[in-house]
């Protein structure tokens, strides 16, 4: 992993505490939150693998955090998330590699359920799976006292953090940012997202810190099964195949129950004309596992095990939508 940081930071100096000016919370002037219905959005991780973290980093004797799984967070952020624990890693993967447009790039989705409750994860980006380079993150929370277990963070004295937004809306990143890394970076060619879960701790042992060596106060401890930064999505904005005019991942079509059980049918509600063609379900190993017409507005889950799939709707347009089977 690399750390070599080439950025300015400007500041204010207030009766001795750092006062930042970093974007506000999701729906206040500033924001650079993109909720997840945002067009912006035109594909979405395809692939997720997890090593978790402990509850505790300070209890091993809680064992690690078991919230959730990795196949919840391929797809659009649906608040399925899986749950990190202290220092938990996971390594996203992408139908088509992200590339550096102009603006955002990608964003991360967590699930806070408000502005003020935020746990925080380190991004990283690699374009060979092997060399990772990390967004140089600024938290200027104060750090005299601990962040408890439930307390409260203020969105605007952190960047390049992922978790600064509540539930539904993303974080983004700009690859512009990694431009000095072209030795180890394909910025055109991005395979890899890594989320890194900061250890929110402001004891110098092991808690985790920013590009400039800030500790990263976020709650802590959160020792429990859910504990850690939870990851919902990871939407893309840029990538190496246009495909934006071909494939809108929000379908125009209502789908419910869904959850749904397995032999039970899934029904579609079409918000316009439906021209499809072909309507299939998938799992998230790209495995096709039951074909309908197009014009199918009830779908049989006959002998489809739990677990979270997609329906992928093909026509003049393509798009899918993530679903769970559960008894």
């Amino acid at each position: 992993m690399i750390f070599r940081y080439k950025i300015c930071l400007t500041v204010l100096l207030l009766s001795g505490h750092l006062a930042a000016q970093f974007a506000p919370p999701a729906g206040q002037e500033g924001s650079t939150a993109i909720h997840v219905d945002d067009p912006q959005f035109i594909n979405w991780a395809t692939g997720c693998e997890v090593e978790r973290g402990l509850q505790n980093i300070l209890m091993e004797s809680l064992g690690e955090t078991t919230n959730g799984e990795a196949e919840n967070v391929p797809g659009p952020a649906d608040n399925l998330v899986v749950s990190l624990g202290d220092a938990g890693v996971a390594t996203l993967t992408f139908e088509h590699p992200i590339r550096n447009g102009e603006g955002w790039d990608f964003a991360v989705f967590e699930n806070g359920f408000d502005d003020l409750f935020l746990e925080f994860a380190f991004v990283e980006v690699s374009s060979d799976g092997a060399q990772f380079v990390r967004f140089p993150a600024t938290s200027l929370t104060d750090t005299t006292e601990q962040t408890a277990t439930f307390g409260v963070s203020d969105a605007t004295k952190v960047n390049n953090l992922a978790g600064k937004y509540r539930g539904g809306y993303g974080t983004p990143f700009d690859l512009d940012e990694l431009v000095g890394y072209a030795d180890i970076l394909d910025l055109e060619n991005i395979t890899h997202v890594r989320i890194i879960d900061v250890i929110g701790s402001i004891d110098p042992a092991i808690g985790s810190r920013d590009a400039f060596g800030n500790l990263v106060n976020d709650p802590f401890p959160t020792g429990f099964p859910v504990g850690g930064f939870d990851l919902d999505a990871v939407g893309v904005i840029h990538q190496s195949v246009e495909v934006a005019n071909e494939e809108v991942q929000f379908a125009p079509v209502k789908i419910f129950p869904n959850p749904v059980a397995s032999g039970q049918k899934l029904n579609l509600e079409f918000q316009e004309l439906n021209q499809m063609e072909e309507i299939y379900l998938k799992d998230f190993n790209g495995r096709i596992l039951k074909r309908w017409s197009g014009k199918e507005t009830s779908l049989d889950m006959d002998n489809i095990p739990n677990g979270v799939y997609l329906i992928c709707f093909e026509g003049r347009e393509r798009f899918f939508r993530k679903i769970i089977v559960a008894n």
